[in-house]
């Protein structure tokens, strides 16, 4: 089966720094694209940054541009996403997404992504 882990959330302080790893298993990961989502007690779940099944095209929602960055390790079947300058608004249970068409390239659409996995917890204090 398909299994996807994310790691790497915590607390951390306003303008403070996380990097988040979501490792796949179970399905060829190079061809797929990968996506993080984020969501807020009471708030939908959004986009938030997502990558090419090769790296080579990423997409931001634009609150974090500038501040986060997606990354993948194909070898290591690992997208990562590196955040900095974090903002209490920032808080949320991350989720990493595996993309449900080879070399999909919608990579800002929830409906695109076909595997979950179970979320990290983000906390940003003011």
């Amino acid at each position: 089966q398909v299994q996807l882990v994310e790691s790497g959330g915590g607390l951390v302080q306003a303008g403070g720094s996380l990097r988040l790893s979501c490792v796949t298993s179970g399905r060829i990961f190079n061809i797929f694209a990968m996506g993080w989502f984020r969501q807020a007690p009471a708030k939908e779940r959004e986009f938030v940054a997502g990558i090419s099944a090769s790296g080579g095209a990423t997409k931001y929602i634009d609150s974090v541009k500038g501040r986060f960055a997606i990354s993948r390790d194909n070898a290591k079947n690992t997208v990562y996403l590196q955040m900095n300058s974090l903002k209490p608004e920032d808080t949320a249970v991350y989720y990493c997404a595996s993309g449900r068409r080879m070399y999909g390239l919608g990579l800002n659409e929830e409906n695109e992504y076909a595997y979950w996995g179970q979320g990290t917890q983000v906390t940003v204090s003011s």
